[in-house]
């Protein structure tokens, strides 16, 4: 049976690098070798394989077997989601120690081949949209098509939750409120961003 982890210790690749070959995040390769690959795209398979130098079958047999999944499917078309207690540059959202709960998600709302995510907001900067203490719900992914909310992190600052804007020369982290100026990372600053995952829902926690 084909170990991921190993294999990729073996052809000297790092987690990141095999991320950027697959287009994923560092995270979601390090659930893939937790075992957590069922219901993998196909043309995450192909690239995955690629990347280790493998074929695509040993990872078919790797999803034929029974596994349990860290974010357990419940009734009704729900999902209990984990609600993450920081993000931070370079760690795995989903490690175990980082899991405060799990929160019930509608099912309708989460696209297959995507992982995700709830984040408790912290400080002002989004009022009046975003409170401290919301609660938002995220769709790992490292790239973004337009300006949206997102998670992202600066350097090796915890995750923010902000306005996004994405441009060819420069990347803007707009805060809602205006007590706090855009922040804009311009050429060789713009590798200070990581994009964790798109916001997709905010839900309003009740203290």
């Amino acid at each position: 049976m084909l170990d991921l982890k190993q294999r990729r210790i073996e052809l000297n690749l790092t987690m990141l690098e095999v991320a950027k070959l697959v287009g994923v995040s560092e995270a979601t390769i390090s659930r893939y070798e937790s075992g957590n690959i069922k219901n993998m795209r196909r043309d995450r398979i192909e690239k995955y394989a690629k990347a280790l130098q493998v074929s695509p079958s040993e990872f078919l047999d790797i999803q034929e077997e029974p596994q349990i999944s860290k974010i357990p499917y419940t009734e009704e078309g729900t999902v209990l989601v984990p609600l993450i207690g920081k993000v931070a540059a370079g760690y795995c959202c989903h490690a175990e120690d980082n899991i405060s709960e799990y929160i019930r998600t509608d099912g309708s709302s989460l696209k297959t081949g995507y992982d995700y995510f709830w984040l408790e907001v912290k400080g002002d900067s989004m009022e009046p949209e975003l409170h401290e203490k919301d609660l938002v719900l995220v769709q790992e992914q490292s790239e973004l098509d337009s300006e949206c909310y997102a998670v992202v992190t600066v350097d090796n600052e915890d995750g923010l939750v902000k306005q996004v804007q994405i441009d060819n020369t420069k990347i803007t982290l707009k805060s809602i409120n205006p007590y706090y100026p855009p922040r804009v990372f311009e050429k060789q600053d713009m590798n200070r961003i990581k994009i964790i995952g798109r916001v997709i829902e905010i839900k309003r926690r009740l203290v």
